[in-house]
């Protein structure tokens, strides 16, 4: 079989690369339906895009590689596409837009336009080999219990990093690259929870506070912060997971924009008699309160605190150190940190340098969102880049 575009991977990026390649598309997945990331995102609902999106929200050794990518498929142009497809969203907090019933939605979407465009999908289709001969790629693949060898003129490597496992996710987008001489930047889990070895907070699994998360390099972000068995989690922990290195220091501010110590030292003018812990609950808690009560002393009366201990109480919620012994690695991680390196890739097309006609795409790439519907906008950005690029060539 010979087709002008091969996509490995009918994920995000895979699916809506095939919508712009032109003309004899075919994309191939080993799962038993496309778009799993995309079903199980945002609890079901799918972030799928950001109305602040720009590279600013990237991590990369280059952090000007996605500017162009991202300024010619922008998020207004994805949500024109949601609104043509008559799907209801709504923003959820700081720019986060969600489907309003369910993300299969997204993946409805994404497969009529992928139709419509004249692309054909395989699933439970496995890749055995990858090849390139002359001018051509070749791939042959095993499916329904069969070999079979395709050609194509040009390769889309859109199979994602090796976030979520128990979900199919490998590290075969980088073999790929290493094969064909494209380097790539040291990989490691990003938006993902920390963990502590002592569990420490085990006794407040549960319990959630405003926090603002900043890591050793001075980088912060002000969200929901989650205790869990194993550690922390949240928001402001996954944001800040992006950015922690192993052996590093993070920290947590509880509830940053309470002025706690005036309210205190107000409660000590007009509620004197309630103990500081009961005072402080009123606030934090009660959960997080008993804990502090190990860390510092939480002992007497408000009406009986001087202002020192108040402000020493406050400085400490304010900058409580805490070391994470590690994180809960790519079974949770919401992506995968590094990838195929920008240097052997255009940014306008995502097309490697060195070897002609050979694309990657999404989170494959050496390009990281924030939490919150970036890293979607990535998908679709870069593969409408490869895919577009294709089309005029080829099509």
């Amino acid at each position: 079989m010979h087709v002008n575009t091969l996509i490995l991977g009918a994920g995000a990026a895979g699916l809506f690369a095939a919508a712009h390649a032109g003309p004899r598309t075919l994309v191939i997945d080993h799962a038993k339906a496309a778009g799993e990331k995309i079903r199980i995102s945002g609890g079901g609902r799918c972030n799928f895009t950001n109305l602040g999106a720009s590279a600013a929200n990237f991590i990369s050794q280059n952090p000007h590689f996605a500017k162009s990518a991202l300024a010619r498929y922008t998020q207004w142009d994805f949500i024109d596409l949601v609104d043509r497809h008559n799907i209801p969203w709504h923003e959820k907090t700081l720019g986060q837009l969600f489907c309003d019933t369910s993300a299969k939605d997204i993946i409805a979407m994404l497969r009529a336009e992928m139709e419509a465009a004249g692309a054909q999908l395989w699933l439970e289709t496995t890749i055995v080999e990858v090849s390139h001969t002359g001018s051509d790629f070749t791939v042959t693949v095993e499916r329904g219990g069969k070999r079979a060898t395709v050609k194509a003129s040009a390769l889309v490597v859109a199979t994602g990093g090796k976030s979520i496992p128990k979900m199919g996710a490998t590290g075969f987008a980088y073999q790929l690259a290493d094969q064909f001489g494209l380097d790539v930047t040291d990989t490691r889990a990003a938006l993902v929870p920390f963990t502590f070895s002592d569990e420490r907070f085990k006794p407040l699994a549960g319990t959630a506070t405003p926090a603002r998360v900043t890591t050793q390099d001075g980088t912060s972000f002000d969200e929901a912060l989650l205790f869990t068995h194993r550690g922390l989690s949240g928001p402001a922990v996954l944001q800040a997971s992006s950015y922690w290195q192993e052996g590093e220091d993070v920290t947590v501010a509880i509830s940053p924009e309470l002025d706690l110590a005036s309210l205190l030292k107000d409660q000590r003018r007009t509620q004197g008699r309630k103990a500081l812990t009961t005072a402080l609950a009123t606030h934090l808690p009660q959960r997080l309160v008993d804990h502090l009560a190990d860390e510092v002393d939480l002992s007497g009366n408000v009406g009986d605190i001087s202002d020192t201990r108040i402000d020493a109480l406050t400085s400490h919620l304010l900058n409580w150190p805490l070391r994470p012994s590690g994180t809960e690695g790519y079974r949770t991680a919401e992506v995968t940190l590094g990838g195929v390196d920008t240097k052997g890739l255009s940014s306008k097309t995502m097309e490697a340098k060195a070897v002609p006609n050979l694309y990657f795409i999404g989170e494959a790439v050496d390009v990281t969102g924030w939490l919150g519907g970036y890293n979607f906008q990535w998908a679709w950005s870069s593969a409408y880049a490869a895919g577009t690029a294709i089309a005029g060539r080829l099509g």
